[in-house]
């Protein structure tokens, strides 16, 4: 399958040249988007994106939660390979050499640039600013133009947070809005910002390219959908709140163990959530409308991009990825946001565009983690396969993209930690979860297994009735090596 790959790129659109690179992340993007099959999503420069594209949609993020995320995908290494696991983590502290999937291209004669929400910059984090060539393009992740949103302009709890304020008194805080709809332009907001930014680096890539055949790599990165659901009125327009869906289970699953479950701890750090985070119908119509209403508002600003790289002919040349950071809650299990091994957490969307191999609509079910990226593009830009100094947990998705029935992987790997970490095997059908204290032996071990097959909503944890399918799967677990110590941070 590797040889298809290598022949279609050294005869199709880009010829002896390598392909430009652009990946667009998303905060707390999961896949309800039209062209996911959601029927109520408003979504349609990601579904055009789409159908010249491959749709994963069977993909999953390594760790539900912003920081490890972006470092899983920017390395190409677990968060139990690294140690990088919290959103304080800091890259350089824990692999001081690592070279990063920027830095790789850097390395092979690419120009690398970074807009947005690339890093997580927040939470004691300053992000990785030597993983670009130039000086990172910063604009906010929590904003409001509504001064009632605020309190009157006070600084709030998730502002100092995501701003590296005050971080010793945030619980003094006034908390700020879940939600703001203004009638305002797009550029009022970040992610209009960072969308007009980038068109004005893909126009000075485009000279470069005609001038001196620069090929550039380019991530840039949206805030929405992220708390807060700050988007202009006329996205929240586009949805009658009476038709959202709302979660179809709200219960934790039965005889799940306590540590698999969550506060919502992040959502109650908005007003007018309750400090308890716990939602009722009214308010989840809200936040719901919201979530949706944010989601179109990513999609246009992305649809500015992608009408840039037309504009300058750079399309039939360029890799597109669209990935979000990992999944989320909207009221299944009770939970609203991130950070557990649940499914509505970890599934993500990821849609590749490689001209000459997706130039239709395609769409593969192969199990897919964001490690995967690494290896996937180093490979598609013909670049030598990497020996970096951080381990390449990834597999290469070249050869699903060429045919999207192969597959290179049995299952997707994925963890969290609490007071034990949690690590979950993903199959086609099912979902391991065992949660441990690294150091302690396996018979201090919980775990959790959900059949998809036949209870979608995670209703109930069969570990105790199916032992042979936790045997089976807790084999494949251990085939990792053993984890970095997230107690040991």
């Amino acid at each position: 399958m590797v040889a298809a790959i290598l022949v279609v790129g050294d005869s199709g659109s880009w010829g002896a040249d390598r392909p430009n690179v652009l990946i667009i992340l998303v905060d707390d993007l999961k896949p309800s988007l039209g062209c996911y099959g959601d029927p109520i999503a408003r979504t349609p420069n990601l579904d055009r994106l789409a159908r010249r594209s491959m749709r994963f949609d069977s993909a999953y993020c390594n760790q539900a939660v912003c920081a490890p995320s972006r470092f899983t995908l920017m390395l190409g290494s677990h968060s139990t390979s690294t140690g990088l696991y919290h959103l304080g983590s800091r890259l350089r502290h824990r692999i001081p050499d690592a070279i990063t999937l920027p830095q790789y291209f850097a390395i092979h004669g690419y120009r690398t640039e970074s807009l947005g929400k690339v890093f997580h910059v927040g939470h004691g984090n300053l992000g990785d600013p030597q993983s670009f060539m130039t000086e990172h393009f910063y604009d906010k992740v929590i904003e409001y133009l509504d001064p009632a949103s605020t309190m009157g302009g006070q600084l709030t709890r998730e502002e100092a947070f995501f701003s590296n304020q005050q971080l010793d008194q945030i619980r003094s805080l006034p908390r700020g809005a879940a939600y703001e709809s203004p009638d305002v332009p797009d550029e009022a907001y970040a992610d209009g910002r960072v969308a007009n930014e980038t068109v004005k680096r893909i126009g000075a890539a485009a000279k470069r390219r005609a001038d001196a055949g620069t090929p550039f790599f380019i991530a840039t990165g949206f805030a929405r959908p992220h708390l807060p659901f700050s988007a202009p009125k006329r996205y929240w327009d586009l949805y009658d709140p009476a038709t959202l869906p709302q979660p179809d289970f709200t219960a934790v699953p039965i005889d799940a163990p306590k540590i698999a479950g969550k506060t919502n701890g992040e959502l109650a750090n908005y007003s007018p959530v309750p400090e308890d985070g716990v939602v009722d119908d009214v308010l989840s119509q809200k936040l719901v409308h919201g979530y949706y209403a944010s989601t179109s508002f990513v999609d246009a600003q992305i649809g500015k991009v992608l009408d840039a790289l037309d504009r300058h002919q750079l399309t039939d040349n360029t890799i597109v990825v669209l990935w979000g950071d990992h999944g989320f809650h909207l009221g299944d299990h009770g939970y609203w946001t991130k950070h557990t091994n649940y499914e509505q957490a970890n599934r993500i969307p990821l849609i590749i565009a490689v001209p000459g191999i997706t130039d239709t609509a395609s769409s593969t079910g192969q199990l897919t983690e964001s490690v995967d990226l690494y290896p996937t593009l180093a490979e598609l830009a013909k670049l030598p396969l990497p020996q970096v100094p951080q381990p390449i947990d990834g597999k290469s998705l070249v050869p699903v993209l060429v045919d999207p029935a192969a597959r290179v992987r049995d299952h997707a790997f994925h963890a969290f930690p609490r007071r034990k970490l949690g690590r979950a095997i993903r199959t086609d059908r099912y979902r391991l979860v065992q949660w441990k204290r690294v150091e302690e032996p396996e018979d201090t071990a919980e775990y959790e297994l959900y059949d998809y097959q036949t209870d979608p909503l995670e209703t109930q944890n069969l570990a105790g009735e199916h032992p042979d399918v936790v045997a089976r799967l807790r084999k494949i677990l251990y085939r990792y090596p053993s984890p970095v110590d997230p107690s040991a941070q």
